[in-house]
């Protein structure tokens, strides 16, 4: 049968782009979105069952499938085009490489999502995870301006924000954040920025109280920070919890904000030189690949303090960020899926969303991403599945199996 499927994908978009492995699963790269609906449109015609993989740096594991079906192919350099204010790339593209190729244009894109700097622009959308630069531009939502998608039953629908409007459509909304639950990501369209002329970050280590009533103290006196982030020890990777305040601008903006720092939050600030201030935020996104589970909660800066002790109650401290002036909570560990949904549903009482961004396939299918609803997104889950995975061929995690 695997054989024949192969044969079958092959004479659909050509034979270098359907490979078996040696534990008999059948790895699909299409290198277009039109080759990516294809195979889509072939997988719903026979029913197949198909797991979505980008870079596969922030997956834990492979659920089981009838083919993967991964972006990888949709990374030519060639095809990214940007102006002064978007650029546009194919869902496969690495951050790292997206990133580099508009500094040498003087632009940047504000997402820094927790994971390896290879991760691709697809997953980065599709997992709406969005990193400690949400505080000062907003979340990955407001960085993208169009995108286009494979459905499950091998459309393609192009979709983009309505003329001058602030904001994404629904439709858009539902892609990002999805987990691949209703299409796949082929290709995007970002907003660009022009390189700040000063980039600096302030840290101050304490109790987590004492940080905690700090934070409080940037969001009332409104400093104009880019990232505001409130760092457990284990993931700052230092012997207290650490506040960290990132100011981005002009060199006089950032300057005169810092000055602003030291007289509204009365700690011991010191400035990072820029080596450790790359590794301050990039390595701590990287340590969070080390375990095995991350998971957001989409809690309001004022339940900060009260959200991080349910969350440590249960779970301990591990590896955990939280939003000083955004809100929203990070945390990541071991945990197990009985544990899991006793957060979930403490934080439902609350009516405040868990997000499992990253974890197994047996915890994904146990527990899901988001439950019956989402952040972000009203109607139930299954009903809008029916419009754009008919069949449901894709193998997803987004509600679970369990809801108690």
């Amino acid at each position: 049968m695997s054989s024949t499927r192969q044969d079958r994908i092959a004479a659909t978009i050509g034979a270098e782009a359907v490979r078996a492995t040696g534990d008999g699963r059948l790895i699909v790269t299409p290198t277009s979105t039109e080759a990516m609906a294809g195979v889509l449109g072939l997988a719903h015609d026979e029913q197949w069952q198909v797991a979505i993989e980008g870079g596969g740096s922030w997956r834990v594991d492979a659920p089981p499938a009838d083919l993967t079906l991964s972006t990888r192919g949709l990374d030519d350099r060639l095809g990214i085009e940007h102006t002064d204010e978007s650029v546009t790339a194919p869902a496969g593209v690495s951050l790292d490489l997206l990133r580099h190729t508009l500094r040498d244009e003087h632009g940047w894109v504000a997402l820094d999502p927790p994971g390896r700097t290879d991760r691709t622009v697809g997953s980065v959308l599709a997992t709406a995870t969005a990193g400690p630069l949400r505080a000062g531009f907003g979340p990955v939502r407001d960085q993208v301006l169009a995108m286009t998608i494979a459905t499950g039953d091998g459309r393609v629908v192009r979709l983009a924000r309505d003329e001058g409007s602030p904001t994404v459509t629904p439709a858009m909304r539902l892609h990002l954040g999805g987990f691949g639950g209703f299409g796949v990501i082929t290709e995007a369209t970002l907003r660009v920025r022009p390189l700040p002329d000063a980039d600096l970050t302030w840290v101050a280590l304490g109790s987590r109280d004492r940080l905690s009533a700090a934070a409080r103290g940037l969001g009332e006196h409104r400093i104009a920070a880019a990232a505001a982030e409130l760092i457990s020890p284990a993931l700052a990777s230092e012997p207290d919890w650490l506040l960290a305040v990132r100011l981005m601008g002009s060199r006089d903006e950032v300057l005169q904000e810092g000055q602003r720092l030291s007289r509204v939050a009365h700690l011991h600030w010191h400035e990072l030189p820029p080596e450790r201030r790359v590794l301050l935020w990039n390595g701590s996104s990287r340590g969070i690949s080390s375990v095995p589970v991350t998971f957001r909660l989409g809690v309001l800066p004022e339940g900060i303090d009260e959200a991080i002790d349910a969350v440590v109650s249960l779970l301990g401290e591990g590896m955990l960020s939280a939003g000083a002036l955004a809100g929203s909570i990070r945390w990541s560990g071991h945990t197990t899926a009985e544990q899991l949904r006793a957060v979930r549903n403490q934080f439902a009482a609350r009516e405040v969303p868990l997000t499992l961004e990253r974890a197994s396939w047996a915890l994904r299918r146990t527990v899901g991403h988001f439950g019956a609803y989402r952040e972000g997104i009203g109607g139930p889950i299954d009903r809008l599945r029916e419009r754009h995975d008919p069949r449901h061929i894709f193998v997803t995690g987004i509600t679970g199996e369990a809801t108690s």
